[in-house]
């Protein structure tokens, strides 16, 4: 069973920054897109930034030039730049990817909390 294990989330005062990362235990084959999405408490699930095997991105608004994905198709991995970070990017962040068959693998989660 493959997973996901994201590392990097914690503690950051507003206006910093923090790097995410996501790494699979096993090679996906067929990867379509990898993705970050986040939970704030009493919020749905939402995407954050997602990118394709192609390179094309797509961010949320409210993440749109403080936010970079990149991922390194070869390693599996896929990771979230976070940058000038607000109050409201409190929550918990999660890794996704999806295979051309259309098959969802997720991380485990890891927090962020943004606080001064």
């Amino acid at each position: 069973q493959v997973q996901l294990v994201e590392s990097g989330g914690g503690l950051v005062q507003p206006g910093g920054s923090l790097r995410l990362s996501c790494a699979a235990s096993e090679t996906i084959f067929n990867i379509n897109a990898m993705a970050w999405y986040r939970q704030a408490p009493g919020k749905h699930r939402e995407l954050v930034a997602a990118i394709t095997l192609g390179g094309q991105t797509n961010y949320a608004d409210s993440v749109k030039g403080r936010f970079t994905i990149s991922r390194d198709s070869n390693k599996n991995t896929v990771n979230l730049q976070m940058s000038s970070v607000k109050l409201d990017d409190t929550a918990v962040y999660y890794c996704n990817v999806v295979t051309d068959d259309w098959h969802n693998y997720w991380g485990q989660g890891t927090q962020v909390t943004v606080s001064s």
